[in-house]
């Protein structure tokens, strides 16, 4: 599996290339992505595990997939993730709009629970 998440990045669709120019190096609001990871028996096209955020690039294969889809997304949600999809052709033609949709996804990001410090009350900063 690890072969084949790496044959990947190196033959990105030119949607997942444009898509990764504008997610890595923390550029998208500070958040590290990474692309092409294996979560359980799928490989996502871009991951952020701080915002338990998936980001699937889909072409035209993906009509005949729905199905198979739909099953990937249940299994990637039962893992606390959010899945969100977009068009190869939405990437390549509105690629603002999409950088937006993911920003506001990010936003809406639950913080994390703090870990309990085995003191109680306040910690005495403000």
């Amino acid at each position: 599996m690890k072969s084949l998440a790496r044959m990947l990045r190196r033959n990105s669709t030119d949607a997942e290339q444009l898509l990764w120019y504008h997610l890595r190096a923390h550029r998208m609001a500070g958040y590290k992505f990474k692309r092409q990871v294996i979560i359980g028996p799928y490989i996502v096209d871009f991951v952020c595990f701080e915002a338990r955020l998936v980001i699937e690039a889909d072409g035209g294969q993906h009509v005949e997939q729905a199905v198979d889809d739909k099953r990937r997304t249940a299994l990637l949600e039962s893992k606390g993730f959010r899945v969100i999809r977009f068009w190869n052709h939405d990437i390549l033609q509105n690629i603002d709009s999409v950088l937006e949709d993911i920003h506001k996804q990010l936003m809406n990001t639950p913080s994390p629970q703090p870990s309990p410090s085995g003191r109680g009350g306040d910690s005495g900063t403000s």
